[in-house]
């Protein structure tokens, strides 16, 4: 599975997929990162703040 591969930008870490499989989230940081006609968008500046 490609979620095996893919690391957060800012800290190298892995992430894990939301419930709603829309974002993937990082809970170290505790950012999400959305997920847009399915391609994960990974750049820093695209890290939401999760409450």
């Amino acid at each position: 599975m490609l979620l095996r591969i893919l690391a957060c930008p800012l800290d190298k870490g892995p992430l894990t997929l939301t419930a709603d499989r829309d974002a993937l989230y990082n809970p170290r940081l505790r950012l999400r990162y959305p997920i847009v006609d399915g391609i994960p968008q990974l750049l820093p500046s695209s890290g939401q703040r999760a409450s």
